[in-house]
């Protein structure tokens, strides 16, 4: 298990550093990467950016047509139609395990097959208002509990079968940067395609 994280972490730093075109695709934004520490400001700013995140996809996506909708964002990639559906199955499975998290002794949680989920038939066919309004309602009750946390709870934690355990004060960054990440599928995208 170690020398397996050891690899990861090897492979991550050469691609952090010898970025390639279609690793600037697929992590327009980089890679999550956490300060060793991160301050109340830093979760204040991580808090702000899922809050604000509905708003944003809602926007990015507002003028789109149907065949850019289903446009893939990169080679191989996904489609922006199932990034948009995406984003509420991760939040959904995120917000779970931070409530699992939050009432449960250092739980071990359920991962889910992401690929799998985005090749369903809704999420390659649903209209995006459906899940953009899924986001909106599932971010405004994250939010209000993710501010009002207090410090013993930010740092309660679960364990990730793959990635092991986490703090909640960490998964909120990492939460805050998927969110971000998709964003920038999308509107790098438009940008691109001079949409």
């Amino acid at each position: 298990m170690l020398e397996q994280r050891m690899r990861r972490r090897y492979f991550l730093h050469l691609t952090l550093h010898n970025p390639t075109p279609m690793d600037e695709l697929r992590y327009p934004i980089g890679q999550y990467s956490p300060p060793q520490h991160i301050s109340d400001v830093q979760l204040h700013q991580y808090i702000r950016s899922i809050s604000d995140l509905p708003a944003r996809v809602a926007e990015a996506v507002a003028a789109l047509n149907e065949e850019q909708l289903d446009t893939s964002y990169r080679p191989g990639g996904w489609t922006v139609r199932q990034v948009v559906h995406h984003l509420p199955d991760s939040h959904l499975n995120g917000y779970t395990r931070q409530k699992l998290a939050l009432t449960e002794e250092n739980p071990t949680i359920r991962p889910y097959d992401e690929v799998a989920w985005a090749e369903l038939p809704d999420a390659k066919t649903a209209a995006p208002a459906v899940s953009l309004a899924l986001l909106q309602a599932l971010h405004q009750r994250w939010v209000i509990m993710l501010q009002q946390l207090t410090a013993t709870q930010l740092d309660r934690t679960f364990v990730h079968p793959v990635s092991g355990q986490q703090t909640i004060r960490y998964h909120i960054g990492l939460y805050a940067w998927h969110g971000e990440h998709h964003l920038a599928h999308i509107t790098g995208l438009k940008k691109r395609m001079d949409w």
